[in-house]
């Protein structure tokens, strides 16, 4: 029985990064071994165990042999002569399929030092077509170590657009879809997982409302980009750099997704592309099943980022009603992050990465003013019932009113 640091473990200390968690392999046991040394087994598919005393993760050595479709039609093989090497071929990655024995030794049967250097995230064997999650997985890590100057071997590329070509990307579940999109979304640039996926045809399932933006054209005076799918990826790069928020980056992703919606007939022009989104971002999170937070910021963002932009032609009163609609009075946080996305939407466009949005102070500071409207002073005059509502909003009206005056609205 041998014990072996495996995995992610090794990569970030090769690369001399911060090892978050730790995962052995063992050679040589088998689960009653296991069991008689105290270990608890955790694993339903295969053997994994937890450490009596530590808690971390130890797993039998094991093969795979693909028997069904998707990510878990697979058979295991995890008796006590399946060797170290036979463990890290069914891995996706070489950087992923190299272990550390307990001198520090490094075993790298594949040559994942060398990738590590070349800087290239490239599959360990043609077993990789066998589990299509791995395209994925291979775009988040993209987006993860893009900023180190990591890339996609073409060779691994060619075997991602297999599997997308092959449908067996429909056979995962929705659940591993989002985990796998919202890990991504958090990573430095998760722009680069969607730009990897729509390389290799991989988006047309799952993300069909934003596969379709590339080729749709915008104004070229407000989007020198032109490209509503370039766009979009530009706004998402910006949210990056404002906010850490996973609902913030996702309604950055989705906002235009009505822009999919116009008749070509009338492109470059998006009119009412605010309100054409809603249906496209719903269904995008009922496939993928996005928790309801990404959801209403990214309606939200969708249905109202164009006022934003237009904040100082506002009317008072339809200043409100966006705060209404909002419900920017009990949830000015999220408010606040809306916010973010419409700076991220003006900013993610080629010639304005680095440019002011005075729009989103403007907004912001309207809503405060409107808040600090005392209904109490209302219902101390003697209105009852509708009438106090109704005097509400005139009273925010009014404010606003005289907030705009003095607000010094650049021109």
């Amino acid at each position: 029985m041998k014990v072996f640091l495996v995995g992610g473990a090794v990569r970030d200390a090769l690369l001399g990064h911060p090892v978050k968690d730790k995962d052995y392999v063992v050679v040589g046991a088998s689960v009653a071994q296991m069991l008689e040394q105290g270990y608890q087994q955790v694993g339903r598919d295969f053997p994994v165990f937890l450490h009596p005393k530590t808690q971390q993760e130890y797993a039998l050595a094991r093969q795979e042999r693909k028997a069904g479709r998707g990510y878990s039609g697979f058979e295991v093989d995890a008796s006590s002569n399946v060797t170290l090497e036979q463990d890290l071929l069914r891995r996706d990655l070489t950087i992923n399929a190299m272990a550390m024995d307990e001198d520090g030794s490094i075993i790298d049967p594949y040559h994942g030092q060398q990738d590590l250097e070349n800087r290239l995230l490239r599959h360990v064997s043609d077993a990789f077509v066998e589990d299509p999650l791995r395209v994925l997985r291979v775009a988040r890590f993209a987006a993860r170590y893009h900023q180190y100057g990591f890339c996609v071997a073409d060779e691994t590329l060619e075997l991602m657009q297999r599997i997308a070509e092959s449908g067996e990307l429909k056979h995962l579940t929705a659940e591993r879809v989002w985990q796998e999109t919202a890990r991504a979304l958090m990573e430095p640039n998760p722009e680069v997982y969607f730009q990897i996926l729509k390389q290799v045809n991989a988006l047309s399932f799952w993300f069909a409302e934003l596969d379709v933006l590339w080729g749709i054209p915008n104004p070229a005076k407000w989007h020198p980009e032109i490209d509503t799918g370039i766009h979009t990826l530009m706004v998402l790069q910006q949210a990056v750099a404002l906010s850490g928020d996973l609902a913030v980056r996702f309604a950055a992703l989705t906002h235009d997704l009505g822009k999919g919606k116009t008749p070509p007939d009338n492109w470059p022009a998006h009119h009412g592309h605010e309100t054409l989104g809603l249906a496209p971002i719903n269904a995008l999170c009922d496939r993928i099943k996005a928790p309801n937070e990404c959801r209403e910021l990214a309606l939200m963002a969708s249905q109202f980022h164009t006022h934003v932009h237009k904040a100082f032609e506002l009317k008072p009163a339809t200043l409100l009603k966006v705060f209404n609609r909002c419900d920017g009075w009990r949830k000015p946080q999220r408010f606040a992050e809306f916010l973010n996305v419409c700076r991220a939407d003006a900013k993610g466009r080629t010639g304005f990465e680095n440019s002011d949005y005075p729009q989103a102070d403007y907004v912001w500071q309207a809503l405060e003013v409107a808040s600090n409207v005392d209904v109490k002073q209302i219902i101390e005059q003697g209105f009852q019932g509708a009438q106090i509502k109704q005097q509400l909003e005139q009273a925010r009206v009014a404010a606003l009113s005289d907030f705009k005056t003095r607000y010094p609205i650049p021109h």
